[in-house]
């Protein structure tokens, strides 16, 4: 089923989640108000229960990936180590901040500071004691937690997608735990659940969204647009029909241009409240709030307000986590196919930390201009407005600063554009859940982009937001069990990974002969030569490819399966050692083109080509880096020999290793291969 390239959706996933949507859905028109009974039951009955759930897979989510940063093992690349990141850092992080949560800081960036100024958990209301507890209760909400659990999605699917080419989906994060039984009844399960987590996700950011624009319309035009379910029904339908154009036009066509727009209108607006609001006191504010947030963070980690009867942890922090986890496979597997190349610690600091910091900066700017303005300005209408309706914080903020209708009317097209990109990156990230992480036509994206919007006005009417927070804090149970679980395969897949880096560390080196003390002169014209393309295409055919074939006489004499073939579509022979079923070894020497360094250029050995080339050795896990062009018959044959024997002490080492077919894409050839979690049989 998975492997058919006849289709690209996969029948055992797609079905059962869309018969639970529709289910619901048609449940939700059929009976309105009923649903929205059932909805506040579940809700309750999800957050006394599993409260405690949610808080600790977040602590350990938050402290594997730091762990893992600070390691080693942040070193490793999520892709074959020869692999470059496809975006600029500017891009990338246009696009997974956009992904992330770019509506939700609109949202609550006013918002949360000044409900929780005005009825903190655990102070007096409408103190300094209160705003100071409100700002740290944003940061924690808003910062390394949030973006820990997006991090952690989007590193397990990038590591196991791009690192050891099992396809980029939820089902992969288990391999290391079940083996092929990702493609079977389990893996289609874990999917399942995944593109149900991710549209219900998804579903209420819209509902947050249209809820905020139908706000900022109604303040723009009071006499044109009502706040109601109808209106904010009416803008789903608008903008659902603007992300579709979007998913029609691709990944850079449409998503990275709209993400760098937002990033582009999100810190204009952040500049321009920052510069007109009270900065010193921002900065200040900012300064505070964070080393408050820092110190008091191991507390709030693990705070579920034990001894309090009250619903506030389950209205806020319970929510907005589950939320995230919900959310966490779109973000995560978008994030992913964002990230290739990166390495983990890379990957960690950019997911992680840049966009907490951006997040704090975010609330300070917003929330302590609010709180100034309340505490020292005598604003107190703001907290009755937002009291009334959160959704139109933002714009009652806008009325104590200049260029009100203005800067209104831009955050309103700004919330647009984060609608159109959280709809089209939401439909790709489950449109390739539902075809098993293989690549899809934008006009099957189509279909998933609809039933966001469809999913999102029913819940509008079966009871507005507290609907949509319900579906996320239930649906993200599961799944945060099955994250937790691939936290486990992670970790086993990352020990044995080790082994294998540390039984192939090897030196780069010049041909051996070149090595001997009196062969100092051969050696400088070695290093500086640069050999053309059919020097070294010519070098690989009668140098390498003999050599390949004469030891491989002496592996069949010892009971290997040998093969050297030459790939003339990418310029390189392979040398394949087979025992049984799977391939166990495999050493590809590959013509490698490079630009003429640029100390050529402009002298007196200035070379006519533009490029010169390289005969590199490539092993399953990806290029080594160094140039077998000069090395004599023996010589190639003892290098094939001593990554040979590398290969063997890595199985040596790691007994308990799972078989893995794997797929290695390299220069668009699909081979069959083995990955690091081989072992003989």
């Amino acid at each position: 089923m998975f492997k058919s390239p006849k289709s690209t959706i996969l029948v055992p996933v797609f079905v059962p989640a869309v018969i639970v949507i529709a289910l619901l859905v048609v449940g939700t028109i059929v009976n309105p108000q009923l649903a929205g009974e059932v909805f506040g039951q579940a809700l309750t009955y999800t957050t006394s229960t599993f409260g405690w759930f949610y808080m600790l897979a977040v602590a350990l989510f938050l402290i594997f990936i730091v762990v893992l940063a600070m390691s080693s093992y942040g070193n490793i690349k999520l892709g074959p180590d020869h692999s470059d990141p496809e975006y600029s850092f500017g891009e990338w992080f246009a696009m997974l901040f956009s992904a992330g949560y770019g509506i939700a800081l609109l949202f609550y960036g006013v918002a949360e500071p000044v409900m929780h100024f005005a009825a903190p958990p655990n102070a007096t209301p409408e103190t300094i004691a209160a705003a100071k507890q409100a700002m740290q209760i944003a940061y924690f909400h808003w910062g390394f937690h949030t973006w820990a659990i997006y991090t952690f999605a989007g590193l397990v699917l990038a590591y196991f997608g791009f690192r050891h080419g099992l396809p980029l989906s939820m089902r992969s994060t288990l391999y290391p735990l079940i083996g092929e039984k990702i493609y079977g009844p389990i893996g289609h399960t874990v999917d399942t659940f995944a593109i149900l987590a991710t549209i219900f996700g998804v579903a209420t950011t819209l509902g947050l969204s249209v809820a905020q624009i139908n706000a900022g319309l109604n303040y723009l035009l009071p006499d044109l647009v009502p706040v109601g379910t109808t209106p904010q029904i009416i803008a789903i339908t608008v903008i659902t029909m603007a992300a579709l154009v979007s998913v029609l036009a691709g990944m850079d066509k449409g998503i990275k241009r709209l993400s760098v727009l937002n990033i582009g209108l999100a810190t204009a607006l952040m500049i321009f409240v920052f510069v007109v609001g009270p900065t010193v006191f921002i900065l200040n504010a900012f300064m505070e709030n964070t080393g408050s947030y820092l110190s008091n963070i191991v507390e709030r980690t693990f705070s579920l307000q034990a001894y309090r009867h009250s619903d506030w942890i389950a209205s806020w922090t319970l929510f907005i986590f589950a939320w995230t986890i919900a959310w966490s496979p779109f973000v995560g597997l978008f994030i992913a196919k964002i990230s290739r190349g990166r390495t983990i610690r890379q990957f960690v600091v950019g997911v992680l930390f840049v966009p907490a910091f951006f997040t704090f900066f975010w609330f300070a700017v917003f929330g302590d201009t609010a709180l100034n303005l309340i505490m020292n300005e005598g604003y107190q209408a703001l907290i009755t407005d937002v009291q009334a309706d959160k959704a139109v914080a933002l714009f009652k903020l806008f009325e104590a600063l200049p260029f009100t209708q203005f800067v209104s009317g831009l955050t309103v097209l700004l919330i647009i554009t984060f609608f159109v990109t959280s709809s089209d990156s939401g439909s790709l990230v489950i449109d390739s859940l539902a075809s098993g992480g293989r690549p899809t036509p934008p006009l099957q994206r189509t279909f998933w982009v609809v039933i966001q919007g469809v999913l999102a006005s029913v819940l509008l009417l079966a009871g507005g937001l507290e609907a949509l927070q319900t579906v996320s804090i239930v649906s993200a149970l599961p799944f945060g069990i099955i994250l937790l679980i691939a936290m486990v395969g992670m970790w086993r897949a990352l020990v044995i990974e080790e082994h294998r880096t540390e039984s192939l560390a090897m030196e780069t080196r010049l041909p051996p002969h070149l090595m001997q003390p009196d062969a100092w002169r051969e050696r400088i014209d070695y290093l500086t030569h640069q050999p053309y393309k059919e020097e070294v295409l010519t070098y690989i055919k009668q140098v390498v490819m003999p050599a390949m074939q004469e030891v491989s006489v002496k592996f069949a004499d010892k009971g290997w399966e040998p093969s050297v073939n030459y790939d003339d579509v990418n310029d390189r022979v392979i040398l394949e050692l087979q025992r049984g079923e799977d391939v166990e070894f495999w050493y590809e020497v590959r013509l490698a083109e490079h630009e003429i360094p640029d100390y050529y250029e402009g002298t007196a050995t200035s070379l006519p080509q533009k490029h010169h080339y390289r005969a590199e050795v490539f092993l399953r896990r990806g290029g080594l880096t160094y140039d077998l062009y000069g090395y004599k018959p023996n010589a190639v044959i003892n290098d094939i020999i001593d990554q040979f024997e590398k290969y063997l002490h890595f199985l040596n080492v790691s007994p308990d290793s799972l078989p893995w077919r794997m797929q290695s894409h390299d220069e668009g050839l699909i081979v069959e291969s083995t990955s690091v979690f081989d072992e003989t049989k």
